[in-house]
């Protein structure tokens, strides 16, 4: 009888909002991802509520969110971003705060502040999933041996072919010092010093002429299938999408996984505000985060989300083995640290540009 009453009256708010407001925009990251957020949020949302949801995509929807606040011309409602933009962006009081008290509770009754995994809430964020950075192989292009390890990314002369890698410091440094013997742990030491810093670039030298430069996410993905790259680092679910949903011939290695989260975050000069919370709280309940997993692998921001991950949409995958969450996988993965690319992001972009450009 409590749940009931307890969804009764969730129901009855997520129609008040719409009937308020009618509509909400969502901008998100496109692709694999974006599909799964439709069919798990969006749709069910819209059919209980009436609300209409636009979904907007783009490489990084951190960058849009700026700059239409630096305009004072805020077009979005919800946006799906990095922890590390969502802490700056708060800070510069460009975000609502968000109280864990308004979230769904689980369904035992356990308050959300409760339920989410440490981290996965932030003051004027709600983390929605954990995903990690992985290295995908085309497993037609070797014979005999297959790579397995970071290191092996790196071994150009047993594993020859061109390697796709992000342009950015923060997935590419630690991948590099990783591949060199460092244990996850010690990372963010190594990063913090001079001496970490330069051993990873002089990783990063030994493949530099090989490497195929990506910037959004769908790009990892084509470089592998189109022939370019033999190796690419690139997001977990997207390679997922690529293997079992269109049969491509990819492998995953988890060794050297870079964890992160994706936060949802409200501006405060949203066009919809009362919608977009509405939203918010019924895209980040217990089901909504359980179900986005039957479309794709990242795993759920919430700890009673976890039991009710199965299937895949085929109906024959079963979803634990590919989540990034997985015990078997965080061994040496390595978790990102918003606090330290706060402090450090500024110096080593520049030196990664100036490394880039070849000077």
């Amino acid at each position: 009888m409590k749940k009931t009453l307890a969804l009764t009256t969730a129901l009855v708010g997520f129609a008040s909002a719409a009937m308020a407001e009618g509509e909400v925009n969502v901008v998100s990251w496109g692709g694999a991802y974006e599909m799964s957020q439709v069919e798990a949020y969006n749709k069910p949302f819209a059919e209980m509520t009436g609300t209409k949801v636009n979904m907007i995509a783009a490489d990084n929807p951190a960058t849009p969110l700026k700059a239409q606040v630096e305009a004072g011309n805020v077009t979005g409602d919800v946006f799906d971003i990095e922890v590390s933009d969502a802490i700056r962006l708060c800070d510069e009081g460009a975000l609502m705060e968000i109280d864990p008290a308004a979230l769904p509770a689980a369904p035992d009754g356990t308050a959300a502040a409760d339920d989410f995994i440490d981290g996965a809430l932030l003051d004027c964020a709600v983390a929605n999933i954990f995903w990690g950075t992985v290295i995908a192989f085309d497993n037609s292009k070797f014979e005999g041996d297959a790579p397995a390890t970071a290191a092996d990314f790196f071994d150009l002369e047993k594993f020859p072919g061109k390697r796709g890698l992000p342009k950015n410091p923060k997935r590419t440094l630690y991948l590099a010092l990783i591949a060199d013997g460092v244990a996850a742990d010690d990372i963010y030491d190594k990063l913090g010093s001079d001496e970490g810093v330069e051993q990873a670039f002089a990783k990063l030298d030994t493949i530099k002429n090989d490497v195929v430069w990506w910037e959004a996410g769908a790009q990892p993905v084509q470089l592998l299938a189109d022939g370019e790259v033999t190796m690419a680092t690139g997001y977990n679910g997207r390679f997922f999408d690529a293997m079992v949903g269109e049969g491509k011939p990819f492998e995953i290695i988890w060794d050297g996984q870079y964890m992160d989260m994706d936060m949802f975050v409200i501006p405060k000069d949203a066009p919809n505000p009362e919608a977009a919370m509405e939203y918010l709280k019924f895209a980040t309940d217990t089901q909504r985060l359980a179900d986005q997993a039957k479309y794709i692998a990242y795993g759920p921001a919430r700890k009673s989300s976890a039991d009710l991950v199965g299937m895949y949409q085929d109906g024959e995958t079963e979803m634990a083995p590919h989540m990034p969450t997985n015990p078997d996988h965080l061994t040496t993965a390595v978790m990102d640290d918003p606090e330290f690319w706060a402090d450090h992001d500024a110096e080593l972009t520049e030196r990664f540009n100036s490394w880039l450009a070849g000077s």
